[in-house]
């Protein structure tokens, strides 16, 4: 059985079904990826050098990033000669396979939260002015509201014109608090407030927003490090994760982006937001690969449950649907 025959069964037969969030949320990225792989394949009668040096530039253009490609090419060729493949065709199961298997890297439950079982989990989230930070909180909050969960939000951007308004805006329509104080006040000691709040309310989860200006990249990161070590002093073992929220339509400067806030803080997770607004998917590997940091969720739409737990084989799904819906034994 192929591997997008075997794919394709054990996704129908899961709890959630067909991955459909995908598949939609991957439509721009599948445009222009899939259709050029399909190009490949039709214009060539054999699997030689020619065609992987086509297929090496496709995976880049699709911003799955050198190393990851340089990788990915070299164990298809391996796997090729193994097989003894001549049908181009036959190699777009294996690709599928073989980007599985370089994100997971031997590692299972990649997206999985740190969840506290006893006591406060503190989720601090970090990145640049408008990259999703606030929205992707709101969608989150909503999720654990949905699961049961008793959620604060802590309005730390004090910086940004409307921040706070924004926050308390999801707030409202999620039906969670905020705990906030005046613009301009000192970020963390919102955050000493809202962790004092959390316990006394005996809060599951604080979702803690952060400011986000790069452009005093210094000043930011001694923000982010003053915070950190206001949550860690009252809740000993917090921030229970670190969740940097990075854009999916700016392509490679998300990866740089993710590289800055490595080097200052302890990220724990990305959160890819605006995945279905870009073509370039390909950035969910690239991230992993070359930062080892998971995907834990990735922002596949508008609407307030658009925000899903990153699968990569849900992922590979969207990029191949065609294909593996076609799929036979």
């Amino acid at each position: 059985m192929s591997f997008f025959k075997k794919l394709k069964e054990k996704l129908t037969t899961s709890t959630d079904s067909i991955p459909v969030k995908f598949k939609d949320g991957l439509v721009k990225t599948r445009e222009q990826f899939s259709s050029k792989i399909n190009d490949l394949v039709a214009r060539y009668r054999t699997v030689d050098e020619d065609f992987f040096e086509e297929l090496e530039n496709i995976l880049i253009q699709a911003d799955v990033g050198f190393e990851t490609v340089m990788e990915l090419v070299d164990e298809l060729k391996t796997e090729v000669k193994r097989r003894n493949m001549k049908d181009p065709a036959d190699i777009q199961p294996v690709i599928s396979e073989k980007l599985i298997e370089i994100y997971e890297s031997g590692e299972e439950n990649l997206s999985s939260l740190n969840i506290q079982e006893d006591g406060l989990t503190v989720i601090l989230f970090v990145g640049v002015n408008g990259v999703g930070k606030t929205t992707t909180i709101g969608k989150l909050a909503h999720q654990f509201r949905e699961e049961g969960k008793k959620i604060l939000l802590a309005a730390g951007d004090t910086f940004r014109a409307g921040a706070i308004e924004q926050l308390e805006a999801w707030g409202e329509r999620v039906g969670v608090d905020v705990i906030k104080q005046a613009a301009g006040s000192d970020p963390a000691a919102v955050m000493y407030d809202a962790l004092q709040a959390a316990k006394a309310r005996k809060a599951d989860i604080l979702l803690c927003d952060t400011a986000g200006r790069l452009q005093n990249k210094v000043n930011l990161m001694k923000e982010l490090g003053k915070i950190k070590r206001v949550i860690e002093r009252e809740i000993p073992g917090a921030p229970h994760e670190v969740l940097l929220v990075l854009d999916a339509t700016t392509g490679q400067n998300a990866l740089i982006q993710a590289k800055t806030f490595k080097e200052a803080t302890d990220v724990s997770g990305i959160v890819l937001s605006k995945l279905d607004g870009t073509a370039k998917g390909g950035i969910v590997l690239a991230i992993r690969k070359e930062l080892n940091i998971p995907v834990k969720f990735v922002g596949l739409g508008e609407k307030i449950d658009d925000l899903q737990p990153f699968d990569p084989e849900k992922y590979i799904y969207g990029l191949f649907s065609d294909a593996i819906e076609k799929a036979q034994e």
